[in-house]
């Protein structure tokens, strides 16, 4: 804790002075972070903040393995929905297939998986016809 205000300061408080100090010498120069926004800045005020942050800080998932792979196999649908070429959809594809082949072959724990590698010819031929309308 820093001393109290000196007794018969000028117009500068004490905290002022010590922010001046500090800039003065060059303490906030090259602070990681500098230009960016507040990550946060835009999102609505949540009292849990500090614990969801805590918890994606240590990698913990808020979902069990197995359904996080489902949400995330969702979450590559809309992003095919939204790819502007086959090569990206292609590229989308081939991750979560990878992925739910490794989820296949040693089950996580949890819930059952209940996925099955997307056809990537299929969902090209779904694509190529969504596109074309």
């Amino acid at each position: 804790m820093t001393d109290r205000k000196p007794p018969g300061m000028g117009f500068e408080s004490w905290v002022d002075r010590q922010i001046r100090e500090a800039s003065d010498s060059g303490a906030f120069e090259n602070l990681p972070g500098r230009g960016k926004p507040l990550p946060s800045l835009d999102t609505p005020y949540d009292e849990m903040w500090w614990i969801k942050s805590k918890l994606h800080r240590e990698g913990f998932a808020a979902l069990p393995p197995g359904l996080a792979l489902r949400k995330e196999a969702e979450d590559a649908m809309e992003a095919v929905n939204a790819a502007r070429s086959e090569r990206q959809v292609r590229a989308i594809l081939t991750e979560i297939n990878e992925k739910i082949r490794t989820a296949l072959r040693m089950p996580p724990p949890g819930p059952p998986l209940r996925l099955v590698e997307f056809d990537i010819e299929d969902v090209l031929a779904a694509w190529r016809e969504a596109r074309s309308e």
